[in-house]
């Protein structure tokens, strides 16, 4: 290979690294807190992925409240409802993903099992920018509305 190669492929990483989604937020700028964001369907990790690595370099930890989602900024905390159920919780977002097809996020064991969603093993849900103060560093608040 080329060096030629060599200069596209040093480009295309530091474009990776200097893009909106590697930086971390506290909350995806431009929006409004508990703003809805999107419904769609959701799913949670299987417990296989349990200490690899996430798309932020974190371990995925099933006990901690954590999410995947394709564009959110890392570190951005959102409020998952389960519509089916009503209940929500707060999750932090830390992984790229979900690559299932219709997918609009992927929670953690602990966040799915808060609002019911462990049992279906996917279902429809609403997402919105959650307040900062809402979420402890690494957990989560749930409510029945």
């Amino acid at each position: 290979m080329g060096a030629r190669f060599e200069r596209g492929l040093a480009f295309a990483i530091a474009a990776m690294l200097l893009s909106p989604c590697a930086i971390s937020h506290a909350n995806a700028p431009g929006l409004a807190p508990e703003a809805a964001i999107a419904t769609g369907e959701a799913s949670y990790y299987a417990d296989r992925f349990a200490g690899k690595r996430t798309a932020s370099g974190e371990a995925y930890d099933p006990s901690d409240f954590t999410a995947a989602h394709r564009s959110l900024p890392f570190g951005t905390r959102v409020r998952v409802t389960d519509v089916e159920t009503g209940r929500s919780v707060v999750v932090r977002i830390n992984d790229r993903g979900p690559w299932g097809k219709g997918r609009l996020i992927d929670v953690s064991r602990a966040a799915a099992k808060e609002i019911g969603l462990a049992r279906r093993g996917r279902g429809t849900v609403s997402i919105a920018l959650a307040e900062d103060e809402e979420a402890p560093a690494t957990g989560a608040e749930t409510s029945e509305d």
